[in-house]
């Protein structure tokens, strides 16, 4: 049987699964390192704009960058705002988000998830 502790964890690892689906801005959320995210959403930008990355690629993580960082209290731009508010999966991923509790060991946990996603991803390339 699971514990209730072990249950909690379970749906936290699940709402953040929802939430976010790139390693690198789990790990980021997790640490809360709002200047990483930052950077990571100007090389999005950057990328866009030379089209190394595909316009619906860049949406997604996008969002996920500009959701985590506004669960880490970081002011949004007019323009970020305007960018969340048009895509409608940012609600739903929002919504995940808000699910997650806070703490050392729940930190550990996303840390830990995305540390394992990061070496499969490395592994398969």
């Amino acid at each position: 049987l699971v514990s209730e502790y072990g249950a909690t964890i379970l749906a936290l690892q699940a709402a953040i699964s929802q939430a976010f689906k790139t390693p690198e801005v789990i790990r980021m959320f997790a640490k809360k390192q709002p200047d990483a995210l930052r950077k990571r959403l100007a090389a999005l930008q950057r990328d866009k704009k030379i089209r190394q990355i595909s316009p619906e690629k860049f949406q997604t993580q996008a969002v996920e960058v500009l959701i985590a960082l506004k669960k880490l209290g970081s002011k949004l731009s007019m323009q970020e705002q305007a960018f969340l508010d048009k895509m409608s999966s940012a609600r739903h991923m929002e919504d995940a988000v808000d699910k997650l509790g806070s703490g050392s060991s729940v930190e550990k946990n996303l840390i830990s998830k995305a540390n394992a996603e990061i070496s499969k991803a490395n592994i398969k390339k």
